[in-house]
């Protein structure tokens, strides 16, 4: 089987886009996928797969499900477990010996951005806040609190021009450790 997690963007926050986790769950069945499971309410779907699936395919899928059953329309980013792993891998804030996880954060990029946008968004600089770009990942770290942060979805969307959605760190180690069973 082929594992892959399904990050979905602005769902039941303040009571817009809701989406009952249950129905969801039901989406993906009636999909053909199977071990299922979500975790928290934000959206966040690990799901297997007899053969294997281009990752960008399977969001455009979703997204085209999710905008029939529902009546809106959700950004879906899908990651297979290994890309996921990765990611944790390299993320250069969270390497340091002293890292503060409450701190780290990862955007979710729907695609690599194209160079010259990354060049333009690598010249910003937010300090105290810092990110960096690996492929289709932003890492984000706050000096703050990240609702306090101009490194947001937005800030991303628009600088890069692509769908983008984030998760705090213990969100992607939960989702780390929930697909390898733990």
């Amino acid at each position: 089987m082929n594992q892959y997690i399904a990050i979905l963007r602005g769902i039941n926050v303040g009571g817009n886009r809701k989406i009952k986790m249950a129905d969801l769950k039901e989406l993906f069945t009636g999909l053909g996928f199977t071990e299922i499971s979500t975790y928290i309410q934000s959206g966040n779907v690990l799901f297997s797969s007899a053969k294997a699936e281009d990752t960008m395919a399977l969001g455009d899928q979703l997204e085209q499900a999710i905008a029939d059953t529902f009546g809106f329309d959700v950004p879906v980013i899908v990651r297979t477990v290994e890309e996921l792993q990765q990611a944790v891998a390299v993320n250069p804030f969270y390497a340091s010996p002293d890292a503060d996880i409450e701190r780290l954060h990862l955007t979710f990029l729907k695609t690599e951005p194209e160079a010259d946008k990354l060049d333009a968004i690598n010249q910003i600089n937010h300090s105290p806040d810092k990110f960096n770009i690996i492929g289709n990942h932003a890492f984000v770290y706050c000096s703050g609190r990240y609702s306090e942060s101009k490194l947001t979805n937005a800030f991303f969307e628009k600088k890069l021009k692509v769908p983008a959605t984030t998760r705090n760190w213990k969100t992607v180690l939960k989702l780390v450790d929930l697909s390898m069973g733990k």
